[in-house]
């Protein structure tokens, strides 16, 4: 039996990995860093370790005897301090290879993100030779590029290294993208970032996680790949299908980009100079994320890996809507390991 080794097995990407993992008859650990990560990992089938992406040893236990590790987590946030993304996102992604290079792990398939590549401009058609921003003024994307560049200067010496890019993963399970537009439009906070016309690169996390398994089964992987639903969606469009999922109409109230952009920053500036507490009302982050033409080219996924989307931006979010109207479904999900 094929045995692989989890990080962030609890949350939106690392839970649905885990999951069809044990389906396709995969022996899983999970790093969990709490009681209720260990019963979420338990609950999706996977043996829980107990420790976080501090602990070495921890981890070097859980990938002990494993085929492939997936480092699936993260600081995600759009907020926090320098030191909390930097303790995550990067010395976490270091701690994860020397434990993988400790426990003779032969592969590493790392979740890694388009904003690695964001710095406050378009991204069009960007593909794996597109530069990583370790500079960009988001602390986010900053510290993603760190991350991603430390999983590639790994790759050797016994451990193969491959980076699996999803853009804007969506679908059932979600606990950020989604919850976050419902709550804004609730409360009354949310508008538009001009007037959101842009396209943009999406993908289910039925398809992220076929790309990180077509990335932990290649004969010979090349070091990164994107992933995404197929062709780009205007983003205004499918932003609205993804609330209307919820039962929640979006607004049609807008900001002008220059000035959601000046905003950001001085939000960001007061909360950062006088430590107010919780999150800023808008961030540089968020106001790229929203605002930004961000499309990628899947070419060298379809070419070296055999990738084609297993769900479409049609079938998931009619089966996300259908998940609301009957309690308890998650939506359609590929077969394990299947082909299209």
């Amino acid at each position: 039996m094929a045995v692989a080794f989890v990080t962030g097995g609890s949350g939106f990407v690392g839970g649905a990995l885990v999951r069809r993992l044990v389906a396709g008859g995969w022996r899983v650990r999970a790093l969990a860093r709490s009681q209720a990560a260990a019963e979420a990992v338990t609950r999706a089938g996977a043996e829980p370790v107990t420790g976080d992406l501090a602990d070495v040893d921890a981890l070097a236990a859980g990938a002990a005897g494993a085929g492939v590790a997936f480092h699936c987590a993260a600081f995600v946030r759009q907020w926090g301090t320098r030191a909390e993304y930097l303790r995550a996102n990067v010395t976490g992604t270091r701690n994860v290879i020397e434990a993988c290079q400790r426990a003779g792990v032969p592969r590493l398939v790392h979740v890694g993100s388009e904003a690695a590549m964001l710095a406050g401009q378009p991204l069009r058609d960007i593909d794996e030779d597109t530069l990583l921003r370790p500079d960009s003024a988001s602390l986010y994307c900053a510290t993603k590029a760190m991350a991603e560049l430390a999983v590639r200067a790994a790759n050797g010496d016994g451990l193969r290294t491959v980076v699996v890019r999803p853009r804007l993963v969506w679908g059932p399970g979600d606990t950020t993208i989604l919850p976050a537009l419902v709550e804004a439009v609730r409360r009354g906070r949310f508008r538009w970032v001009g007037p959101g016309t842009h396209a943009t690169s999406t993908t289910h996390v039925d398809n992220a996680v076929h790309g990180l398994v077509l990335a932990a089964e290649a004969a010979d992987p090349g070091p990164s790949y994107f992933v995404t639903d197929g062709p780009p969606a205007v983003f205004r469009e499918f932003i609205g299908q993804l609330l209307a999922t919820a039962g929640v109409a979006a607004p049609d109230r807008s900001v002008p980009p220059a000035a959601a952009r000046i905003a950001a920053v001085v939000a960001e500036s007061a909360w950062r100079v006088l430590r107010l507490p919780g999150a800023p009302p808008i961030t540089r982050t968020a106001v790229w994320l929203s605002s930004l033409e961000c499309t990628v080219d899947t070419g060298r996924a379809e070419r070296e890996l055999g990738y084609r989307p297993v769900v479409t931006r049609a079938e998931g979010l009619a089966a996300l809507g259908a998940s609301r109207e009957t309690p308890g479904s998650a939506g359609t999900r590929p077969e394990p390991h299947s082909r299209p």
